[in-house]
């Protein structure tokens, strides 16, 4: 079974920039339906940020214009840059993949059947 890990979270000022890494354990490559969560500390996990595999992204209106998710193929590579940070932000991150595909594109949780970790993002104001 395929495994995620997240890197690239850590502490910054409101109006920086991060960027999310998220690799896959996959030795060769396979189209899997991928995306970004966060969870902030008693509140629901929500969506970010998907890719499709291919060439379709959606993002949650909250991000929209400050991230941008994309994929490195030969690195077997999930990416988040996020810029204009504010302090909402702040959460932690989780990349998702739905190996089986109904869901691809999507935002919504249920779809994905493998999460990574997470990694930490706090942004101060």
């Amino acid at each position: 079974q395929v495994q995620l890990v997240e890197s690239g979270g850590g502490s910054v000022q409101a109006g920086g920039s991060l960027r999310l890494s998220c690799a896959s354990s996959r030795t060769t490559y396979r189209r899997d339906c991928m995306a970004w969560f966060r969870q902030a500390p008693g509140k629901e996990r929500e969506g970010v940020a998907a890719f499709d595999g291919v060439d379709r992204t959606t993002y949650a209106d909250s991000v929209k214009g400050r991230f941008t998710v994309s994929q490195d193929i030969a690195k077997m590579t999930l990416y988040l840059q996020m810029n204009s940070l504010k302090p909402e932000d702040t959460a932690m991150y989780y990349c998702a993949a739905d190996t089986v595909g109904y869901g691809c594109g999507s935002l919504v949780l249920h779809w994905y059947n493998i999460w990574g970790q997470g990694t930490q993002v706090t942004v101060s104001s």
